[in-house]
């Protein structure tokens, strides 16, 4: 996969994924606001929508290709194990951190066993309904949206809220009042999550 490395001081490594249309250069200043340290695994999304880099195919807007979104699902965690050996880091100290269509690749990837004790979801969208999510117990998951988002609706985050949950997951759910858009109250509040989680 296309990706950039970039060497921190701590142990831990945010994943970056970037949003349809961005490239694996559009995250990296919110993850050096959230924690100037830790060290940055950035990628590319390789599927191409009318010219558009995404992780993963879609039939519309908001209607997930959950074959490809299955596949790539796999290659993505694959390549974690990969970067991991190759960079050598620590494949459990691997925080990703993703938005739309990058945060729902995370999200399915929550749906593999001990994929990630930790991830952060801006703006992410219920994977995919027909599989049942394992134990998260342990696992802390950082979830924020638009409370008038009308790519990821508030009915969606919350349904991700609640499943992941049920799961075991502990979940902190943050709004701002506008759309699909990143805000800085909704950075800031991530800050916050990620200083405690890594201390």
């Amino acid at each position: 996969m296309i990706h950039q490395f970039i060497k921190g001081t701590t142990e831990a490594t945010f994943v970056l994924l970037h949003g349809t249309g961005g490239t694996e250069q559009d995250l990296i200043p919110l993850a050096k606001e959230l924690d100037p340290n830790v060290n940055i695994l950035t990628l590319r999304g390789d599927v191409l929508e009318n010219g558009m880099s995404r992780f993963f195919r879609r039939h519309a807007e908001g209607v997930l290709d959950l074959e490809d979104l299955k596949k790539q699902t796999e290659r993505f965690l694959a390549f974690l194990d990969e970067a991991a050996a190759e960079y050598g880091i620590d494949r459990d100290k691997m925080i990703p951190l993703g938005y739309s269509n990058g945060a729902n690749l995370i999200g399915s990837a929550l749906y593999r066993e001990n994929a990630f004790k930790a991830s952060l979801l801006f703006h992410p969208m219920v994977p995919d309904r027909s599989l049942t999510l394992p134990s998260l117990s342990g696992a802390n998951v950082f979830i924020s949206a638009g409370e008038r988002d009308p790519i990821c609706p508030k009915t969606e985050t919350e349904e991700l809220t609640s499943t992941l949950r049920t799961a075991g997951a502990d979940v902190e759910l943050f709004y701002h009042g506008g759309g699909h858009e990143l805000r800085m109250e909704e950075v800031e509040a991530a800050r916050t999550w990620v200083t405690s989680y890594i201390g």
